[in-house]
């Protein structure tokens, strides 16, 4: 062992040995003076004395634990899961799907084992992760995240950072509770509280805007998303039958499906109703893109919080949010006749028998075209005030 005085001035301690096997001269760092003293440099040549003893390599030895080290650097659990989020981004999620899955890993998971080797972790390790946020009440998280979880080691064996097989995961099911049932979106079908409803709809005191959308979403059925992202250049008022066309690149798709070109959009007829009120809005929003632009960037839709919040000030917290215009209007469908299959296809809903929505391609656009007529001229009839008359299903 030898002190070598570089000639900056730097001091490095080495120690020569023959290689075993071939017997041929090598020399290893033991670090640098003063930062490793003559005692420690004396420990670590001791230390790779004892592995040449063994018949191996102190410098192979080194040089493969830092491969190793590396290796693991690259493998931990938060690179392979952000990985793995990137390729469903890139294939199947859309942007607001990719923010929640990777929300709840950086909230949840990244802060606990997001810097361990993948193929380090067990059960042990995930256990107080998903088990704890059920424990404190978020069964529906804790069901997700330990889903995305198997998913992500499922990945980490596909791409051989882990054992084919190896899901710790995945046991992890059987200590879970049961998923419990997922909550309706707060909404009204008592007749007399709609009337209610859109008398106060009526006293709206925000803008314009905000007040067109919330009348419409009573009547259209469609989900939120889509009727704030809607365009002037899908809506056709002049036509016999008026129509607002909902492209697949707004509507509730995995993202192959909204960027398959054989997609079809969600045609939703429009009542005179609903013509009048968009006939009075393109005269505001018209020349723009959107039929509900934002307040502060005109260039966007308005934002997703806009008609919930505008319902809250209306004296509705808690009792109505934007999503429950759908469950409103199709409770009232429901009740009054008219075909299930027409309703479904108003609320842009998948065939639950695969086989059979596989072939039933039919839009019942003429049932749907006389189907939410009828509900325009009943939600009328609630706002008045006056008795309730039941609208029926008329013959075709």
């Amino acid at each position: 062992m030898f002190l070598l005085v570089q000639p900056g001035g730097s001091k490095l301690w080495r120690w020569r040995y023959h290689r075993p096997g071939t017997g041929a001269e090598n020399t290893l760092s033991l670090g640098s003076y003063p930062e490793v003293t003559l005692k420690r440099a004396r420990e670590k040549r001791e230390e790779a004395r004892a592995l040449l003893a063994d018949g191996i390599d102190p410098g192979v030895q080194r040089q493969a634990c830092k491969a190793a080290s590396a290796t693991s650097a690259a493998n931990t659990f938060e690179v392979v899961a952000r990985e793995w989020v990137a390729r469903k981004a890139a294939h199947e999620w859309v942007a607001t799907q990719t923010a929640k899955e990777t929300r709840n890993l950086e909230r949840h998971v990244f802060p606990k084992i997001g810097q361990k080797p993948i193929a380090e972790l067990d059960v042990d390790d995930l256990s107080p992760i998903v088990l704890g946020l059920a424990d404190a009440g978020h069964h529906e998280l804790a069901h997700r995240l330990r889903a995305d979880l198997s998913r992500i080691f499922v990945y980490a064996a596909a791409t051989k950072r882990i054992p084919r097989g190896a899901n710790p995961a995945a046991p992890l099911k059987e200590l879970m509770p049961p998923r419990r049932p997922s909550k309706r979106m707060p909404t009204i079908t008592d007749p007399t509280r709609i009337g209610e409803l859109l008398r106060a709809i009526d006293t709206h005191a925000g803008t314009f805007i905000v007040g067109c959308a919330l009348k419409l979403s009573a009547m259209w059925a469609c989900r939120p998303g889509e009727i704030r992202q809607s365009e002037w250049v899908n809506v056709d008022l002049d036509s016999e039958h008026p129509t607002l066309t909902i492209p697949p690149s707004i509507r509730k798709l995995r993202r192959v499906q909204k960027e398959d070109p054989e997609t079809l959009p969600h045609i939703v007829p429009l009542s005179t109703q609903a013509v009048g009120i968009l006939r009075e809005l393109h005269a505001v929003t018209g020349r723009g893109r959107y039929l509900f632009p934002g307040a502060r960037d005109p260039k966007r839709s308005m934002s997703e919080a806009a008609v919930t919040a505008a319902l809250a000030r209306l004296g509705y917290k808690g009792a109505l949010v934007a999503h429950g215009f759908r469950h409103m209007a199709s409770t009232l469908l429901n009740e009054h006749g008219w075909p299930p299959d027409a309703i479904e296809r108003q609320l842009s809903h998948k065939d639950k028998d695969k086989i059979r929505g596989t072939y039933n391609l039919a839009q019942y656009m003429d049932e749907r075209r006389r189907m939410m007529q009828s509900l325009a001229d009943h939600l009328d009839g609630l706002r008045t005030g006056g008795a309730v008359v039941l609208f029926e299903r008329k013959a075709s």
